[in-house]
This record gives C-alpha cells, structure tokens and sequence, in this order.
C-alpha cells in the first residue's frame, strides 16, 4: 500500500481526473490481489508491477477518453485540485484522508501543463509523463507502452516540444498572486477597465459545464469580451463570494454561493498579463472542493 500515493499521482497526470485515477488504482490492486500468494512473491518488485499495470490501465482509458470526450457537452477541462491545506473533505490529523491529500502539486499539474497534455496522443503523453516526470528509463516505458525504447524517446520528445512550444515567459509565484489578486479586486468592483488592463489582448477564456450547469460551450477569446462577460457575471450573482485559493499548485479563485464552491478558475499568467481563464462549474469536478 506504500505505493498507493505513486499510483494516485501517475494516473492523475495522465487522465486529469481524480475520479479516474482513483478508480485506475483500485482496478490495479484488485488485479494484485486476485493473484496467488505465490504469484505474489514471485512478483522481484512489486511497485514496479503495480506502476506497470496502472500504466496500462492509464493507456487504455486514455483511447476511450477520446471517445468520451467527443460527446461531452461544451470543453472539457482537467479536474482541478486544491491546495492540502484547502482540501474540504480532511486531511492526515483533521479528518478523513482523501486521495487528493496525496496528490504532489508541482509544474506538472498546473493547469495549463495539464491542457497540454490533453492534446496529446495518448502513447505519446504516457511516455513523457512517466520519462521527464517519474523518471522511468525508456526500456521500462517501453514495457508500459508496448513500443520499442526508441520509439518511447521519441513520443517522450515530441511531448516536449509540444511543452515548450506553448510555455510563455516564467511569471513569478509572487506576482502571479498579485495579478490574480488584482483581478479578483478588479473584478468584485465591476471594473471593466482594469480587468481589461489585466488581460493580454488575446486571452482566451474557457468554461467547463459538462452539460450540469450552463456554461459557454466554446472558448471565448479577446480580453475586452472576456472582461465584459465577467462583469456580466458580477451583476448576475450579487450574492457570489470570490475567494483567492490555490488551484493545482498556483493561484487561483473559487467561487462560492451561500457557501457552496461553485466555480473553480485557474489562470495562466505570462509576464504581466492573464492569457488563459479556466472555468470549471461542472459540479463532479469540483467534488474536492466542496465540505460535505
């Protein structure tokens, strides 16, 4: 069970769901523990035979994800994740440990890394995630994927330069925080202008319903109209409580009504400006951030 949190933290980045990547966990153990005691101990590394098999499992959803996907109402954006010390539902010492708790948020869960990794193929997305970010050698993704070591460097490099080709100037922590803040500021006072100010130009804006909760069903791009449809907002729900949280590992605002999370938003900050809005209202998504 040590390597549970390994397992929970691969399938999250491979799939962009917690729900998911917790049923690909117990769907591994459940294979561990239909084998014998002997095939059991026959098994040299057991946390390698369980990453191998989670893995595989990874592989295959992420095929039927495409599927999926194509018939999901509106965008479909990754599950957002809480900072630990914001999880609603516990965590070690003060209540019920959810998988969540565990999930490591570093560079490669933040938002716009996950968005990324959606537009990949899924071998392709399976070797870099397990290369650049767990650290397999190829000749062990290879075994994973079913292609030659080879063949797994070069998916693994194709990811990286899908990666850096989207990644803007590093924005600071600290002043990604400040921007956000800003436009929360901004933002709660109505006022177009400085929202306007805050935004690149040609910023984009993306909402993720799931056909739950109404929602634009497309991106919406240019800063002034995304400004404009954020005031529109404001005014809609006068009772609405903006709040700074962390949202996969970097700033971001969560939306409540009478105390319900309602919204969760992530944000991608290059240099001075915000150039992408993540909306997320599809309310089993945003099952972590919600006290029950």
């Amino acid at each position: 069970m040590s390597e549970r949190r390994q397992l929970i933290n691969l399938a999250y980045r491979l799939l962009g769901s917690l729900a998911d990547a917790e049923d690909v966990v117990q769907e591994t153990y459940a294979r561990w523990y239909a084998m014998t005691r002997q095939q059991q101990e026959a098994i040299e590394s057991p946390g390698a035979w369980l990453t191998t098999v989670a893995g595989r499992i990874c592989l295959d959803l992420l095929g039927s994800a495409r599927v999926r996907r194509e018939r999901y109402v509106g965008e479909w954006i990754p599950e957002p994740l809480p900072d630990r010390t914001e999880w609603s539902n516990g965590w070690p010492g003060g209540g019920p440990v959810d998988p969540a708790d565990r999930v490591t948020l570093d560079e490669s869960v933040n938002m716009a890394f996950l968005v990324v990794l959606e537009a990949m193929a899924p071998a392709e997305r399976v070797a870099f995630i397990l290369h650049d970010v767990f650290r397999y050698s190829f000749a062990e993704v290879a075994e994973i994927v079913g292609r030659t070591p080879a063949a797994c460097r070069q998916l693994a490099w194709l990811a990286r330069r899908r990666i850096r080709a989207s990644q803007g100037p590093a924005t600071p922590a600290g002043r990604q925080a400040g921007i956000v803040r800003e436009f929360k500021q901004a933002w709660e006072a109505k006022d177009i202008d400085a929202l306007v100010g805050l935004l690149d130009p040609d910023a984009t804006g993306t909402a993720d319903g799931g056909g739950l909760v109404s929602a634009m069903l497309r991106p919406m791009e240019g800063g002034e109209r995304i400004a404009r449809a954020f005031v529109t907002v404001a005014g809609l729900a006068p009772g609405l409580a903006i709040l700074e949280r962390t949202v996969n590992g970097q700033p971001g605002l969560v939306l409540q009504q009478d105390g319900v999370t309602v919204v969760v938003l992530a944000f991608d900050v290059a240099g001075d400006r915000i150039k992408r809005i993540w909306s997320v209202l599809n309310p089993d998504k945003l099952r972590p951030w919600t006290t029950d």
